[in-house]
């Protein structure tokens, strides 16, 4: 699986001094001065599976073949965060966007815009609302209503080469810090910053590394959490993916900054290109002497090792990671202590997420108060969101704190698909809430999505229409909890059980009066209860729907309803008989024989042996409109359906 570490051939020199990297970058800007013009390929996951691989080798094959290496590169980038429109290719330095990009687009793009300055106008961005389409990436909605920080190389930058890195900037902060900064200096810098951890917590990071570097002991650790587990999550996959090199900077900043000699990144083992990436960058690194011993001869150690996780999602709290790291089950357990004061090994030990590690070098290179400008007063800097479900414009994106939610899913993400209405945004993942309509103005940050009955997480945005079931969703994310629960508490090995069965029974019509009372008592059990956070916030997205949506809950237990006709124990499909026209299209296609009748004789649907497939549905045709799904007690079919 995935593509083999690509590795660059041993140089025959170290950085041995901050000097030396401003020379070599100064080298490498004026060595790649040049006209020529440059094909950007996208080659994150998302864009792979599309087929970005073979579009990238189309080009390179094609340039070669018509003898134009000298005049049009060819480069592979890391994600741009529009998944939506991948396999994304970006023609520069003039920056045109193209979309859905194929193997058999690229003589077109060749000979149209390569060579005549011409753009493919039916490979451009079209905007759903406006029809409107944008030939330049930095004017397309999606990209131009970002700030992006964290993301600022990804699409641009070569994640497998370390020196297209250098050229912009990279290691610049470590060497700042390393050569010209105490490590007292580096804390009070983040901390001035009001940089909070990324992966969900929120807590002040600066704080973390001061109590792990004011802690005595003979070793110290940085742990970088990259275990993201959240269902539709990839916000640190696709940093690890595209740029690598900025988060092992960031770890070595905390390195130094606590005196720390190891780092350590636990990564899932079901993220193999940014496994690869990360392994390669690593050996770069150390090649080049910014990695390893007496780093810039300053006397400083600092080695990273990649351990893969099994994907266990509890794994992602940071006692339970350091447990497997240490070849026992992967569970949490009660703190304090606190990993900064004990934790691997028994050592001070710093874990932030991938996102936070990769924010440290801006700020140190920019300064503490340019990023205490950014955001809110309560909230700095920007956060990473990976923006799916029914938005016209999925994808990755990076906001600055305070921007609320209608702007990320309509101004970034496009409004909602074939212009339905608006239902509910779940933010935070399995361990967030659902919001409705009349909260989408609220402002991005840890408070106020508290406040609302969720939480920031990790950066999931989940959007729903019209169509979504409020009761379902909060029955899914139940079922995920009690998969992932390590079952070493009881509020959450039972709690989460018995949730899931009293929502599957709500979905299935078997609901009873006084279910929405007794998960409300199960909920606050296992917030008061529960060892970790897993079986903490477990209820959230329960508690939240029915805080917003109790009606739907209601609806679905006293009158055995589904308005959004997703649970298929409250639906029913049924033939409407005055439009019934006996074609036998729907008797043909259902794949269980539940459909009565014959040529000319209109037909029936036989309650008994429908599946609900919907098949029926989907082939009769639209001029009959004969077929509908309807919602109810099934003794109320003849009612409704005539």
């Amino acid at each position: 699986m995935g593509r083999p570490i690509l590795k660059q051939p041993e140089r025959d020199h170290k950085i041995d001094s901050h000097d030396a990297l401003q020379g070599l970058r100064e080298a490498l800007i004026a060595a790649g001065e040049t006209t020529r013009k440059e094909v950007r390929v996208c080659c994150g996951s998302s864009c792979i599976s599309s087929g970005a691989d073979s579009v990238r080798e189309a080009f390179i094959d094609q340039i070669k073949e018509l003898e134009l290496e000298e005049d049009i590169g060819v480069k592979r980038v890391g994600c741009h965060g529009f998944c939506e429109g991948g396999p994304n290719v970006v023609v520069a330095p003039e920056g045109i966007f193209y979309q859905h990009v194929t193997k058999e687009d690229v003589p077109e793009i060749i000979s149209e815009t390569l060579l005549e300055g011409r753009v493919v106008e039916r490979l451009l961005y079209k905007d759903p609302a406006t029809d409107k389409r944008y030939i330049y990436k930095r004017d397309i909605p999606f990209f131009k209503k970002q700030k992006r920080i964290v993301l600022k190389n990804c699409g641009h930058v070569d994640p497998a080469d370390i020196e297209d890195y250098i050229k912009v900037d990279g290691f610049e902060a470590f060497a700042r810090a390393l050569t010209g900064m105490t490590p007292e200096g580096v804390i009070e810098e983040i901390k001035q910053s009001g940089l909070r951890g990324r992966g969900g917590a929120g807590f002040p990071t600066g704080i973390k590394w001061e109590t792990a570097h004011n802690t005595p002991a003979d070793k110290r650790y940085i742990i970088c959490n990259g275990n993201e587990g959240d269902p539709g999550a990839f916000m640190d996959r696709s940093v690890m993916e595209s740029d690598p090199y900025s988060v092992i900077e960031g770890m070595m900043i905390a390195g130094y900054a606590v005196r720390a000699s190891k780092g350590i990144i636990y990564v899932w083992s079901g993220y193999p290109l940014a496994v690869h990436h990360l392994s390669d960058a690593i050996a770069q690194a150390t090649d080049l002497g910014l990695l390893g011993h007496d780093i810039m001869g300053t006397g400083f150690d600092f080695n990273i090792e990649i351990i893969k996780g099994a994907g266990a999602f509890v794994c992602g709290e940071e006692t339970a990671m350091i447990a497997s790291i240490e070849g026992k089950s992967g569970r949490p357990r009660p703190k304090p202590p606190y990993p900064a004061v004990q934790g691997l090994w028994g050592r001070p030990t710093v874990v932030n997420n991938v996102e936070t590690f990769a924010t440290v070098p801006r700020i140190i290179l920019n300064g503490s108060d340019w990023y205490s400008k950014i955001g809110t007063a309560q909230d700095k800097g920007t956060k990473i969101f990976s923006l799916v479900g029914k938005v016209w414009n999925r994808g990755l994106v990076e906001v600055e704190m305070g921007t609320t939610l209608r702007e990320i899913i309509y101004d970034i993400g496009g409004g909602i698909q074939g212009g339905r209405p608006f239902k509910a945004v779940q933010t935070g993942g399995p361990s967030g809430g659902c919001i409705p309509e009349e909260l989408l103005d609220l402002p991005v940050g840890y408070e106020s999505l508290a406040e609302a009955g969720s939480v920031m997480g990790s950066g999931g945005l989940l959007v729903m229409d019209e169509g979504t079931c409020i009761v379902n969703i909060a029955r899914y994310f139940l079922d995920f909890a009690q998969n992932e629960s390590c079952g070493q508490c009881s509020p959450c090995r039972i709690g989460t059980k018995q949730m899931f069965k009293i929502l599957d029974d709500i979905t299935k019509g078997k609901g009873e009066p006084g279910d929405i009372e007794i998960l409300l008592e199960l909920s606050d059990a296992l917030k008061k209860g529960s060892v970790c956070g897993l079986g903490m916030t477990s209820p959230n997205p329960v508690v939240s729907s029915i805080r917003y949506f109790r009606k739907e809950y209601e609806e679905h237990i006293y009158e055995k309803r589904c308005r959004a006709l997703a649970c298929k124990p409250l639906i029913h499909y049924h033939i409407k008989k005055y439009r019934c026209k006996a074609c036998m299209r729907c008797l043909r296609a259902c794949p269980v024989g539940a459909i009565i009748g014959a040529k000319w004789q209109v037909h029936e649907i036989d309650q008994s042996k429908c599946i609900k497939c919907g098949t029926c549905m989907k082939v009769c045709p639209p001029r009959f409109s004969a077929v509908e799904c309807i919602t109810g007690p099934i003794e109320e079919l003849g009612e409704k359906g005539e």
